[in-house]
């Protein structure tokens, strides 16, 4: 539901809208159901960055910080309770939408720690421990697209466990990232589960593909300056788009076809950081020029809110523009932009980005305890 009528042309286009936050303070406030009411949210995304401002803010949390320490519960313990109680109340407020949409929306998720990027078994592991703390059918463990999170990717769908694929900058990955889901598909219905409970997003990184690579052309001088110039700000749209594409062929294959009739759901694309960092574009850009059916878009409440103020939908965005998203990989590669070393980078970046967040969050929560064991 939403009284917005270009989020309400949003959702009439295929496209879910997600909430890309959560905290104590928005279950407990109500303000989660308020977003679900009237911006026509329809699922709710976290990271480590979002839990660690979320956990240093406010007095929210210090009830069951209290309980924690007197219970002489380990750091790791403490922020696993606290943040899967907040994925799980934000479950139980999604359930109706869960309901309604037959599994497909009214999801909810929660990462594995990012220390863990690189290590295949602790990811399966945790993943398998988050599903059980958290208990609800509506949850989605997210994996990072690291090298090492593709088998574990496969063994937790395997395991019956629905996955959030987060991290993913460059087509190659999502390609793999794709087969990966396809493997875990095939392997839980070989050990006899149903797969048609199974539901999978593919989270493909947006803006940040235009911060590094606009950086890059901005530093280009001499003749080549103005090609440079024409080009900031097109990259991450024209990547995204390609990932559509590559989407539309992999779930188009006689190996899915086989799985969707045993009720498989696709793995859907899910366009994330679609806040804009660049103010010279318009704050709505990753969301309107990524419209097409089938897809997820989750926003932060700024984006959400830019989208519903004046946001402009104009039916399918990205239908017939992979010819000239081509053209904008292929003319950053002549002017000596390396893609393969930009989408390297970013994941990198993206881990530790992570990782720096969940090591912020965990100093916080070890300040609480110790304070609360005084």
């Amino acid at each position: 539901m939403t009284d917005s009528t270009a989020l309400q042309a949003l959702a009439d286009n295929g496209v879910s809208i997600w909430l890309d936050d959560l905290s104590r303070e928005r279950l407990t406030s109500g303000n989660l159901q308020e977003v679900i009411d009237t911006k026509g949210v329809v699922g709710v995304t976290t990271n480590p960055s979002i839990f660690q401002v979320a956990l240093s803010d406010g007095e929210d949390y210090s009830e069951q910080v209290a309980e924690l320490a007197a219970a002489n519960a380990s750091l790791d313990d403490a922020v696993t309770a606290m943040t899967t109680q907040d994925v799980r109340d934000a479950c139980d407020v999604l359930m109706p939408v869960f309901e309604a949409t037959k599994g497909l929306d009214g999801r909810v998720s929660i990462e594995v720690d990012p220390r863990l990027a690189h290590d295949t078994d602790q990811t399966i592991e945790q993943a398998k421990e988050l599903s059980a703390l958290v208990d609800r059918p509506n949850l989605l463990v997210k994996i990072p697209a690291t090298v090492e999170g593709l088998p574990a990717i496969t063994k937790v769908l395997a395991e019956g466990i629905s996955v959030n694929v987060t991290l993913i900058f460059s087509l190659d990955r999502y390609r793999a990232v794709m087969n990966a889901h396809l493997a875990g598909l095939e392997q839980a219905k070989e050990a006899g589960k149903d797969i048609s409970t199974l539901e999978s997003v593919a989270s493909f990184f947006v803006s940040r593909v235009d911060t590094e690579i606009d950086k890059r052309l901005d530093a280009i001088e001499g003749d080549k300056a103005e090609a440079a110039k024409a080009l900031r700000g097109k990259a991450a749209i024209a990547n995204a788009r390609l990932a559509y594409q590559a989407y539309e062929e992999v779930f188009s294959t006689p190996r899915w076809k086989s799985l969707e009739a045993e009720g498989a759901k696709p793995q859907r694309p899910l366009w994330a950081s679609t806040g804009v960092k660049d103010p010279a574009y318009p704050d709505t850009m990753y969301v309107t020029e990524l419209v097409a059916p089938g897809t997820v878009n989750t926003m932060p409440e700024k984006t959400l809110d830019a989208v519903k103020d004046h946001g402009e939908i104009t039916g399918n965005t990205i239908e017939g523009t992979y010819d000239e998203a081509a053209q904008v990989l292929d003319d950053l590669e002549g002017l000596g932009i390396s893609y393969s070393d930009v989408t390297a980078q970013l994941e990198k970046e993206g881990v530790d980005k992570f990782e720096k967040s969940w090591e912020e969050l965990l100093a916080g929560v070890q300040s609480e305890l110790d304070k609360a064991a005084r």
